[in-house]
């Protein structure tokens, strides 16, 4: 399937997958610091971004999502990236490792290791801002301010005063426009954590977040076998946050290739 993508650098190929309503932009603070090791694609999921939507009468979750991606990077030569994900392209990114079909694994606040409570927070939250991006030019009179950007995007960043008030205006023409979201939401519900991963994995949980709290990063690493990883004065989205810190976990995930897989 080919999907927008964005593509620089030279090295192992690493796939950057995004969030439930957001877009491969998302990515851009990081994108310089990886490709100085990787060639990196960062790509829109299908019905989201500027990506086409899936065949009619395909559902969205995770499977088709996940394979959709599979064949975007075979259509380009690749096989089995590393892959890095946040939120739903965390659990994507999980449950790629889960069959080995990359390298290695990072996933940043990865959606799935809910509490029934948690998950219907959750999912009010999402739809309540994708709601407020419908609401005529409230969007881009929220993102000429300071306050503005921090009433808008501070439920999913830490620091949302570092984004810039096209990449929130652009964030929400994202989160407006996807025509996947409500499915794929959906099909959340029914979600439990991918098999055990076949590959290594790191995950990282930003100590800020506000959409998945991060004490859900104590069943994230039950299910992994392993030590979850905090990002101090990160949010749920954590690229903006703290671009450098971001970076070094994934450049050190990717790198864990010839590890235990566990």
């Amino acid at each position: 399937m080919e999907l927008a993508h964005d593509r620089r650098g030279s090295g192992p190929p690493l796939v950057l997958l995004h969030g439930i309503g957001h877009h491969r932009h998302g990515w851009l603070p990081v994108l310089d610091l990886l490709a100085e090791r990787h060639d990196v694609i960062a790509v829109d999921l299908p019905g989201f971004g500027e990506s086409p939507p899936l065949p009619y009468g395909t559902p969205y979750n995770v499977e088709t999502l996940g394979r959709a991606v599979r064949e975007f990077w075979s259509g380009l030569g690749l096989s089995r990236p590393h892959v890095a994900g946040n939120s739903l392209g965390g659990y994507i990114a999980l449950d790629l490792a889960s069959s080995a079909d990359v390298r290695t694994a990072v996933a940043l606040s990865p959606a799935g290791f809910w509490s029934r409570t948690e998950h219907a927070y959750a999912r009010a939250v999402l739809r309540l801002l994708r709601l407020a991006t419908r609401a005529d030019g409230l969007p881009a009179l929220a993102a000429g301010t300071g306050e503005g950007r921090a009433l808008a995007m501070g439920l999913l960043v830490a620091r949302p005063e570092r984004l810039s008030r096209e990449a929130v205006v652009a964030a929400a023409t994202a989160m407006r426009e996807c025509v996947g979201f409500e499915e794929a939401l959906d099909s959340l519900a029914w979600a439990a954590p991918p098999a055990p991963p076949q590959v290594p994995v790191t995950i990282a949980w930003g100590d800020r977040d506000r959409l998945l709290p991060c004490r859900q990063a104590v069943r994230a690493a039950r299910w992994a076998g392993q030590r979850t990883l905090l990002l101090r004065g990160c949010g749920h989205v954590p690229m903006s946050d703290d671009p450098d810190l971001v970076a070094r976990v994934i450049l050190e995930g990717s790198a864990r290739e010839d590890g235990d897989p566990r």
